[in-house]
């Protein structure tokens, strides 16, 4: 359960989630910073991550192609790192169960989990 963290998360979110989401890298480890949207799903795609974003291209990437990969789009507005952070712990069991339904390409993280 490896998220690849897009951009506009910050990459101190890492350490937060490590223990939840092990193998989780952000996009600058991966050499994909300033990258374009279709690199970086290419790359998931490849590697076997979970696209996490706040960025609404993913989200419509998603509803495009479908998975794989499987995007989480956090739909948490201007929160902090640690807003995301204890977002993300919180719903582990969430993503859990929608990495269990192949079918399901989008997870929208907020107030309340769903997915799409």
């Amino acid at each position: 359960m490896k998220l690849l963290l897009d951009e506009n998360l910050s990459p101190r979110l890492l350490t937060r989630i490590r223990r939840f989401y092990p193998g989780s890298r952000h996009v600058e480890q991966v050499g994909l910073k300033g990258k374009s949207d279709r690199v970086i799903w290419e790359y998931a795609r490849q590697k076997d991550f979970i696209i996490a974003s706040k960025d609404n291209d993913f989200r419509q990437r998603s509803f495009l192609y479908g998975p794989p990969p499987k995007v989480i789009w956090l739909a948490v507005g201007n929160a902090g790192t640690e807003a995301i952070a204890t977002l993300l712990t919180e719903e582990v069991q969430t993503v859990r169960e929608f990495l269990a339904q192949p079918e399901e390409g989008l997870l929208i993280l907020g107030k309340s989990g769903s997915s799409v």
